[in-house]
């Protein structure tokens, strides 16, 4: 979902500079280096800047003010000297995300596959320590976020380990 929102960014912003500037440009996106600046980021106004001899923040205002709308993009901020930072429609975006998760859960005769996790269990023959506990949440959890999301599970624990543990318990009796 977030190389959609991407290209899709990416192609609205080509076309926009390319009628408002009549200049075509490769369009850069990157991630910015905190969630509170966006989603995406693109430098291409610094490069605009060039080619117009101009300012690139205020390039970078200019096409941030008239840009279209455009589905799954929130808003169009202008930060720093003249990047344009995307924030995505955060709603729409889970949506999206959570139509794929389904689509993809789904084999050809329409028929669900089921997801087999299989995760540990606390060894009754060892001493119980803080990484059993966690490995057994983190199984947890994971099962439970894919029920959530609407796929058919199923749970693989094992219970006991026979290995050298039983042979120590058996010599220690």
């Amino acid at each position: 979902m977030y190389q959609k929102l991407t290209n899709r960014l990416r192609d609205a912003l080509a076309r926009h500079i390319h009628e408002k500037y009549g200049v075509e440009l490769a369009i850069v996106l990157e991630r910015p280096p905190k969630i509170e600046m966006g989603e995406a980021a693109s430098p291409v106004c610094f490069e605009l800047a060039k080619r117009l001899k101009r300012a690139p923040r205020q390039i970078a205002q200019e096409i941030a003010s008239s840009f279209p709308k455009i589905e799954g993009i929130a808003k169009l901020e202008v930060a720093g000297g003249g990047y344009l930072n995307a924030f995505f429609d955060r709603a729409a975006f889970w949506a999206g995300v959570r139509t794929e998760a389904s689509d993809e859960s789904r084999v050809a005769g329409g028929r669900q596959a089921k997801i087999i996790v299989e995760h540990t269990s606390i060894n009754p023959n060892k001493a119980a320590h803080i990484g059993h506990v966690r490995n057994a949440v983190l199984g947890d959890t994971m099962v439970r976020i894919l029920r959530h999301t609407g796929n058919r599970v199923q749970i693989q624990n094992y219970i006991d380990n026979t290995g050298v543990q039983v042979a120590d318990v058996v010599i220690g009796w």
